[in-house]
């Protein structure tokens, strides 16, 4: 289902805040191979633990890749979860890491950051997608005459029965 394309316009069914986290890394050095392959191989294990412990609060997420740089998305049912999983035992071991092997060498970069959007504050248009970003986080909804445009999918709260997706 992760990839079955829905035909026609969807966008999130707002009825939450939500939290945008975005966190990456970005290779400097291609040759420090020893500096940055720990980096890239130290996400794969948190983003298990949290695809599989919907309790931890995050939501969702997807994950980008170019020739230097990553970049994981990541929507948070709330800042307070996602700032309890950055001090919990997964992340902290990853960052003592980091800072043991890498602290301030130049050869591999890291980032993050972190957006809070009250549900009156976001809107999102889906044509002809899979499920993705907002909408896989939080639901969709087939586009309707009262969220036709940005304006109403910003300014108003809507809900339709059911999700369609």
């Amino acid at each position: 289902m992760a990839n079955q394309v829905f035909k026609g316009r969807y966008t999130v069914d707002k009825g939450q805040d939500v939290v945008v986290f975005l966190i990456g890394m970005r290779i400097n050095q291609w040759w420090a191979v020893h500096k940055w392959l720990p980096v890239f191989l130290a996400m794969p294990g948190m983003i298990r633990e949290l695809s599989i412990n919907k309790q931890l609060g995050c939501l969702s997420m997807e994950n980008f890749f170019s020739f230097r740089t990553t970049l994981l998305l990541q929507y948070w049912r709330s800042s307070e979860d996602l700032r309890q999983y950055a001090h919990g035992q997964a992340h902290l071991k990853a960052w003592k890491n980091f800072n043991q092997k890498i602290g301030n060498n130049r050869a591999v970069g890291i980032y993050h950051e972190t957006y809070v959007l009250p549900n009156s504050h976001y809107e999102s248009l889906y044509g002809n997608m899979p499920v993705f970003g907002l909408g896989k986080a939080l639901g969709s909804i087939k586009v309707t005459p009262q969220a036709d445009s940005f304006n109403k999918r910003l300014n108003k709260k809507y809900t339709e029965e059911g999700k369609s997706r």
